[in-house]
This record gives structure tokens, sequence and C-alpha cells, in this order.
């Protein structure tokens, strides 16, 4: 991922800081934001790419920044991936029963092949046609950024994607209250509907709750169910990318995403072992920070002019899966009766 931050200089433990802190102050910034402003649905994830993107127009990033920067979007990213499994418990997916597992774990499954398959037909590049597709279907921009690091996108790739998902997972957001009754959907299984094809996180819990508790808690337990199908999701996609890439070609192999085990284990962790709550706690914002870190890093490497040439079809595949996640979402629904 990143292909310009690769070709940094090796990293010294002097030359981190600079990068690392420019990063880490747009991190702040974006999640400072959301505080003050009291809008929950401001995605510090969001801000920080975006912020990224202005500050390197106006400022392209020297060499002085580029270890650091190189650090927060490699390991820093990966280590907020890994903090995400506090935010999970086998407890929780037991909660809702196998249906709402069944509903989520297809809806993901499908979603994934039908825009991956689709984008080659759109014109669609098979990097930013996986990051759409993976975005889609698990979980937004973290799973764009989850995605991106296995198969080394190119960092407009990930933004457009981030974008692409943000929109439409926004615009499901707020139709989807209108669409309760028209489908004939009650407040839990309004709320699994929600949970399996509305984006990301905070857009869920926005949505499934306007419809009471029941639906609140139901959305937000089936979306905690596709974060955690991210791991299984991005193993299977590295070795998708893996067995297209010639043997011989080691310099663009896809590298076994380790930190997906990390993520495994931390959920465990959490469901198994009797830990502190402060914990899951100090972890939830410490993930936020770190993928906004990461984000931030990307949006400074961001060239405007490669960006606007990816075209309208990749928003065109993004609004197509965003169709696709909620009429699977809503079969598998009727499907389980």
């Amino acid at each position: 991922m990143f292909q310009s931050l690769h070709r940094s200089a090796p990293l010294k433990s002097g030359s981190v800081i600079p990068g690392l802190l420019l990063t880490g102050v747009i991190a702040a910034a974006a999640m400072g934001l959301r505080q003050t402003s009291g809008v929950t649905l401001l995605s510090p994830l969001l801000v920080a790419v975006l912020a990224g993107m202005v500050i390197g127009m106006i400022a392209p990033p020297g060499a002085t920044l580029r270890p650091g920067m190189a650090l927060a979007a490699r390991p820093v990213l990966r280590l907020g991936i890994i903090l995400l499994g506090f935010q999970l418990t086998l407890g929780q997916l037991a909660a809702l029963g196998p249906g709402a597992f069944a509903v989520a774990a297809g809806t993901l499954a499908l979603t994934f092949a039908v825009t991956r398959a689709a984008a080659p037909l759109l014109g669609v590049s098979r990097d930013l046609g996986d990051l759409i597709a993976t975005g889609t279907a698990v979980c937004g921009a973290s799973a764009v950024m989850a995605a991106a690091s296995t198969i080394r996108a190119e960092d407009e790739d990930a933004t457009y994607a981030i974008a692409c998902v943000t929109v439409f997972g926004t615009l499901l957001m707020l139709i989807a209250p209108w669409l309760a009754a028209p489908l004939g959907l009650g407040p839990e299984a309004y709320g699994i509907w929600v949970g399996a094809s509305v984006h990301e996180v905070a857009q869920v819990t926005a949505a499934a709750f306007q419809l009471g508790p029941e639906a609140g808690q139901a959305g937000t337990v089936t979306k905690l169910i596709r974060v955690m199908l991210l791991a299984p999701l991005i193993l299977v996609l590295a070795r998708l990318v893996r067995g297209t890439v010639s043997p011989g070609d080691a310099a663009t192999a896809v590298p076994l995403p380790w930190f997906v085990f990390g993520f495994i284990a931390v959920m465990l962790a959490n469901s198994l072992l009797p830990l502190p709550a402060i914990l899951p706690q100090t972890a939830a914002p410490l993930a936020t920070f770190c993928l906004a870190a990461g984000l931030a890093a990307m949006g400074l490497q961001v060239t405007p002019g490669r960006l606007r040439a990816r075209g309208l079809r990749p928003l065109l595949l993004a609004a197509l899966a965003t169709i696709l996640a909620a009429g699977f979402a809503w079969t598998g629904l009727l499907l389980l009766g």
C-alpha cells in the first residue's frame, strides 16, 4: 500500500518524528472536531483523509516527513485494525442467534463477490474494484484501509474508494428508516437489515436507533458481525490477488496480512479473558486515532490529477454495490421468515 511511501529511505529512530507528528496532529484534530461539534456522524477517518489531501495540495510533503508518514501508513494503521478487535465479543455475536449471522455473512460474501465481478465489466481497475467491494461489504473506510494495506493499492485508489463508500453509506443511512414499513420490517428485522447493509458503524447506529432501542441493538450487533468477518475476507482477498501474481515477481507479491491474525487474537481475548473494562474503553479511541493517522498519511500523498483520472465509473460501481448489499440483506431476511 501507498507505493510512494514504499520508496522512502529506511526508517531511522529520529527521522520518523516529523511525519508521525504531522499525521498525529491531523488525526487528533479530526477526532476533536467530532467531539466539539457534537456531530457523531462526522467521521474522523473521512476528515483526516480530506485534511491530509488539502494540506498535501497546498504544501506537498518533503523528504523529511516521508519516513514518519510511511510508519503511520503501515504499522500504525495496522495497529488500529488490530485494536478494532476490542469492539467485539463472541457473546455479542451469539445474542442475535444464527439468523442474524447468516444474513450478515451472506450479504457480505455476495456483495463482495458480485461487486468484484462487476468491476471489470464497468471498466474499473482490479485494485479499485477490490477496495470498493471490501468497503461496501464490510465496514467502510476501515475495511478499505485493511484491503489497501494487503494488496498495496495506490493512494488515489484508496482515497476514491473511501469517498465512494462514505457517500453511499450516508445516503442509505438517511433513507433506511423510510424503507422499514414498505419492506415489511419490524424493529429487530430492520436493525438486522441496517446492520448487514449500511457501511460505517456510526451510520448503522444512527439509522438503526431511529426505530427504537430494539432495532438499534440488533443493528449494532449485526454490524459488529460484519466487522468480525473483515479478518477472513482480507485473507481471502490476499489469496485471490496472490493467485494473479507471477511466482517470480517478488516485487509485487502480496504479503500474508499478519495483522488480521492480531485482530482475531484480540477479539478472542476480549471474549474469553477477564480483561479490565478500561482496556476496551481505551482501545476504541486509540484504534480510531491510529486509523485516522494512517488515512492522513495517505491523503498527504494523493495527487489530484490522478484522482480525477479515475472518472465516474467507480462511483457507479459503488452505487451498485450499495444497492446489492441492501437487496441481499432484505432477501436473506425474507428467506429466514
